[in-house]
């Protein structure tokens, strides 16, 4: 199936950009186009208009300086392969690396995924678990929005029509312990369910507090926070850690399809978030 008809602006600056979507009110930004394109040829979405980032270097770039800083239009390959990010904050690369094909993570996008809401994307968990924030760009100025913010429902955020998030910021805070690990679908690689984890310790292995979030079984990344509240203040023993992912499902609305049923994702939800608590402990930063 072909896309209906639409005009394609290519700006070479954020500010052009801004003006092209303010002039266009049903046009849709362009960043790595592996969720927009295919829903436009299958008419799911009809933009008369296109405003494509890709030219604009300023959105651009991985900074790590006291905190991280990834221009929106770094892709998923350039996360994946950052020593520095490594280093820093290893499980951002870490799932960059088993999002889609190769071909997806040389073209998708930090920024357009977080965008897009994916509820079986990989990053909009890692980026709640994390605590970050994306600055947001519009006709009305600049604005910071916080991951508890971002993501309202299914392929929904907070973003405004003419809003474009030009960078994330993700804070760098003392000892932590962090994983991220998935059930994937056999064809698509999304995940059926995702857990991201990241536990701020004291004193060895005590869990001073923790952040979770879930991906692949609501309609959009989640915290689980049941399971946070099991582990903060807690040393991370394998009871702990147990009784965590026991509790991990408690109060989500799982949902379920023809692949998963509610009752096995919800299922997955305790396997996966003790899998990737277990792993966690074992990859501390510092």
């Amino acid at each position: 199936m072909f896309p209906s008809q639409f005009d394609y602006y290519r700006p070479s600056s954020l500010q052009e950009a801004i003006g092209l979507l303010g002039a266009n009110p049903d046009a849709k930004v362009l960043a790595g186009g592996h969720s927009l394109l295919p829903a436009m040829k299958l008419r799911l979405t009809m933009p008369g208009a296109l405003v494509d980032l890709s030219h604009i270097p300023e959105l651009r770039g991985i900074n790590v300086n006291g905190g991280v800083t990834i221009g929106a239009m770094t892709t998923y390959d350039e996360i994946e392969v950052s020593a520095e990010l490594q280093q820093r904050v290893p499980m951002l690369a870490e799932a960059a690396a088993v999002v889609g094909d190769p071909h997806v993570r040389a073209r998708g996008t930090i920024g357009g995924s977080l965008a897009h809401s994916d509820p079986a994307a990989d990053l909009t968990a890692v980026f709640l678990a994390l605590g970050g924030e994306v600055t947001a760009v519009g006709s009305n100025g600049e604005r910071i929005i916080g991951a508890d913010d971002l993501f309202v429902d299914l392929l929904t955020t907070s973003l405004q029509p003419d809003e474009v998030i030009t960078q994330i910021k993700i804070p760098l805070t003392g000892r932590t312990a962090m994983a991220y690990e998935k059930q994937e679908h056999p064809a698509s690689g999304y995940a059926i369910v995702g857990v991201a984890a990241v536990l701020t310790l004291r004193d060895g292995d005590h869990c001073e507090s923790a952040r979770l979030a879930v991906t692949g079984c609501t309609s959009k990344a989640t915290r689980l926070t049941a399971a946070e509240d099991a582990l903060s203040g807690q040393s991370l023993n394998e009871e702990t850690i147990t009784r965590a992912a026991q509790a991990a499902s408690e109060g989500l609305e799982v949902n379920g399809d023809l692949y998963a049923s509610e009752e096995y994702r919800r299922h997955l939800v305790t396997v996966i978030t003790g899998r990737t608590l277990r792993r966690a402990t074992g990859a501390i930063t510092r």
